[in-house]
């Protein structure tokens, strides 16, 4: 027992055998098989053996003996995290303070996602200036550490991967970003979240994407937030959107209803929204409510209203809303599982800026039409979703582009 615990000790410390190891010990041969770890540890000095220099490997050690062994070891980097919770009593009387040890080497966790996507249009242009189809790969490591008790930390490695599409982007691949690194925890009775976040706002029918902001949130079943900060997914190329802030009140009781309502307020940084609508804001109000229809069944419905009312002196429309019907959903952890859904979207330009939608959005006078979509865990933590859009703009003559999305989305 004593030899084959010395020898796993050995291993951990990355010892190896030596013909040129000195016998440290009178009761072990040069030819014994356990020798030259042996001789190893004692010139390392995790053991010592017995003041007749003898070692006494066939006798049992007390839990004592061990600790000792196993707190040198440590001290050595050696590691021994399972014999280190083993004998966290002994180690604490010796003054190794395992917990914290413990706590330490489990501080940071490691996941993430990949995202494999096909994407197809009736109409030439929209995915690119000559591609009615893409495909690409995107992939997102994500590492959480614990701050202390009440604060963590996150950050977020992305890249992306495209296989087809506009010939501009055809095989090429994006660098990879940290596009998310945010101190998330709790204030007194606040929650708080500081960094570079990735997140919606109005359910995403207003903003979906990163934005480097504070956000807070007080309450439970019913609740208050805000937030302030940049809207970075609109600010790739130039300053669009220079800032934002963001209220919201609403409840999450799991009752027959839920509700919100909250106000968004974008400020022109480019001055480009100034000269067509001579508004340097974009003021949106918006107020939801989900009903719980029947079991795994909930009805949707939000209104939004927009300040901007006109483009280059031309009416359009300032308001919008979008109802949506979802049955079940599909449980990452339990394959099988499924769900369907169902959305119809009439939006005004100025109620949203980067809409949560993988189907057509960009006109100038806002988009209007449906969607549906189901969506399958078909192995534990891989889960496969397609969607069919049929929009089109809300300027006259503006024509319909039906997109058929589909995507992989594998978690770890």
């Amino acid at each position: 027992m004593k030899k084959s615990l010395v020898l796993a000790m050995a291993m951990a410390l990355g010892v190896t055998a030596s013909a040129y190891a000195a016998n440290p010990f009178s009761d072990v041969p040069a030819g014994h098989w356990a020798y030259d770890s042996i001789a190893k540890l004692a010139a390392a000095g995790v053991i010592d053996g017995y003041g007749d220099m003898s070692f006494k490997g066939d006798r049992l050690m007390t839990r004592y003996e061990m600790a000792q062994i196993v707190a040198k070891a440590m001290a050595k980097g050696a590691n021994v995290d399972k014999l280190a919770a083993e004998f966290a009593d002994e180690l604490d009387a010796l003054g190794v303070r395992v917990a914290a040890l413990e706590k330490k080497s489990d501080n940071v966790k490691i996941g993430g996602e990949i995202r494999a996507h096909y994407a197809s249009s009736n109409r030439t242009g929209d995915f690119g200036d000559n591609a009615k189809s893409e495909s690409g790969l995107r992939t997102r490591l994500y590492f959480t550490g614990s701050v202390n008790d009440n604060w963590s930390y996150t950050a977020r490695l992305e890249n992306q991967q495209m296989f087809s599409g506009d010939g501009n982007y055809k095989g090429e691949d994006s660098d990879v970003n940290i596009n998310v690194a945010m101190a998330e925890g709790r204030l007194g009775g606040v929650n708080l979240q500081v960094g570079r976040l990735d997140d919606v706002f109005a359910d995403g029918y207003i903003y979906d994407g990163e934005h480097d902001a504070v956000r807070v949130s007080y309450g439970d079943r019913i609740y208050v937030a805000g937030a302030y900060g940049k809207p970075t997914d609109l600010n790739e190329d130039e300053t669009v959107f220079k800032k934002f802030w963001q209220a919201e009140v609403g409840t999450h009781t799991g009752s027959f209803v839920d509700g919100k309502v909250g106000y968004m307020s974008f400020r022109d940084g480019s001055k480009r929204l100034a000269a067509r609508t001579s508004e340097d804001k974009d003021n949106i109000w918006y107020a939801g409510l989900d009903f719980n229809v029947a079991k795994d069944t909930v009805l949707s419905g939000m209104y939004l209203k927009s300040n901007l009312d006109k483009l280059d002196g031309q009416d359009i429309d300032d308001d919008g809303y979008v109802v949506g019907l979802a049955f079940r959903g599909a449980d990452p952890s339990d394959p099988g599982t499924w769900g369907l859904g169902a959305n119809y979207y009439d939006q005004g330009r100025g109620t949203y800026l980067a809409h949560t939608i993988d189907g057509f959005t960009d006109s100038d006078h806002g988009f209007k039409g449906w969607s549906v979509n189901g969506n399958v865990t078909v192995a534990r933590n891989m889960v496969a979703n397609v969607t069919y859009y049929d929009t089109k703009g809300k300027e006259d003559g503006a024509e319909k582009h039906r997109i058929l999305w589909s995507e992989l989305n594998i978690s770890f």
